[in-house]
C-alpha cells in the first residue's frame, strides 16, 4: 500500500493536476521494465494535462481520473469549492503558495468559508485536505481514496496488461471536459469504444463495506444494458466477490463518456467506501483486493 499512501499526499486539485501525471509518468518510467507489456505513453499540449497510457492493441481502455476535490481561496483567506468537499469546522487543509509552505485550519460561518492562518494567502492558490493515513487489518483510511485509489488500481492493472489502453483524465470532481477528447483520440486512432470506468463509489445500505467491487449498473447516467449484462456475466463466471449498485445520483467520467457524440459503452466498477468527499474516505482492505483482481479479469476477457 505505500504507492497508494504516496498517491494521496500527492496535491492535484481539479485544474491543476500536473503533479499526478508528472509522479504517474515517473512511476511507469520507473517500473515498466517488469511488466508485462512496456506500453506507450501518450501526452502533451494536444490532450493538455491528461496522460494516455497504451498497451499492445488496446479494445478497450481504463478510465481514472487524476484529480482532487477541494477548495480555492478568494479574498481576504475566503475560500470556494473545488468540487463537493465536506466542510466543517477545523478540517485541516494545505497548500503552498508564493510565500511558502500552508497549513491551516477551515471555518465555516453560515454560507461563508475561510480559512485560520497566520497571514493572508496568495489569491488562486489551492487548498486540499491535510493526508492522515490509517491502517487496520481490514480498512485503510485517508482523505482521496477518490481516486488515488482508482489510479493505484490502474497502475496495478498496467504491471499484467497485455492489450488497452489506460487514461488519466482530469476535471472530473468539477464538471469534467477532459473525457471527449480522450475518447475521440482513442476512438479515431486506435477504434476503442468500451471503457472501465476506475473509480470509487458510496457504502450504501444495498452496498455494504466488505462485499466486494461494485459494478455500477447505472447513476445519474444510464449505460448500455447489452453492456452492462455482458460486464455481469464475465463477473460471475471470475469467481471474484462483486456486488451490485444502482443509484439515480452520482457521476464519473463514465457520464461524460455517455454524453459526448462518440458510440463508447461504459462501467462504472470500483470499491465503496464511507465518508465520501471527506478527509476521511474509508475503504475496505478486501475490496480493494477484488477491484484489482476484476480488472485484471475484464481486461483480458473484453
Amino acid at each position: 500500500m505505500d504507492l497508494l499512501r504516496e498517491l494521496c499526499t500527492i496535491h492535484a486539485p481539479s485544474g491543476n493536476e500536473g503533479n499526478m501525471k508528472q509522479f504517474i509518468i515517473d512511476y511507469i518510467r520507473k517500473n515498466q521494465d517488469q511488466w508485462i507489456t512496456k506500453p506507450e505513453i501518450i501526452e502533451g499540449d494536444f490532450i493538455q494535462d491528461c496522460l494516455l497510457v497504451k498497451f499492445g492493441k488496446p479494445t478497450t481502455a481504463i478510465f481514472a481520473h487524476m484529480d482532487s476535490i477541494g477548495f480555492t481561496v478568494r479574498y481576504k483567506n475566503e475560500v470556494v469549492k473545488i468540487g463537493g468537499p465536506v466542510t466543517g469546522n477545523g478540517i485541516q487543509l494545505v497548500g503552498k503558495d508564493s510565500q511558502g509552505e500552508i497549513h491551516c485550519t477551515l471555518k465555516v460561518n453560515r454560507d461563508e468559508l475561510s480559512v485560520k492562518f497566520n497571514r493572508e494567502i496568495d489569491r488562486g492558490t489551492e487548498l486540499v485536505f491535510a493526508p492522515d493515513w490509517r491502517e487496520t487489518d481490514e480498512f485503510i483510511q485517508c482523505c482521496y481514496m477518490d481516486n488515488r485509489l482508482g489510479i493505484w488500481n490502474a497502475l496495478k492493472v498496467a504491471e499484467t496488461l497485455e492489450n488497452g489502453v489506460i487514461a488519466f483524465s482530469t476535471w472530473e470532481e468539477h464538471g469534467g471536459g477532459s473525457v471527449d477528447y480522450l475518447a475521440e483520440y482513442m476512438y479515431k486512432n486506435w477504434g476503442v469504444r468500451q471503457a472501465l470506468i476506475s473509480d470509487i463509489t458510496w457504502v450504501t445500505e444495498g452496498v455494504p463495506a466488505g462485499g466486494g467491487v461494485v459494478v455500477s449498473m447505472r447513476d445519474r447516467g444510464i449505460p448500455r444494458r447489452s453492456f452492462i449484462d455482458h460486464i455481469i456475466d464475465l463477473a460471475k463466471r471470475s469467481g471474484i466477490p462483486f456486488q451490485l449498485e444502482v443509484e439515480g445520483a452520482g457521476s464519473s467520467d463514465g457520464g461524460y463518456l455517455q454524453s459526448s457524440h462518440l458510440p463508447f459503452d461504459w462501467c462504472f466498477i470500483g470499491a465503496p467506501e464511507d465518508f465520501v468527499h471527506s478527509p476521511d474516505e474509508r475503504v475496505h482492505k478486501n475490496d480493494i483486493d477484488a477491484m484489482w483482481k476484476m480488472y485484471n479479469y475484464l481486461m483480458k476477457h473484453l
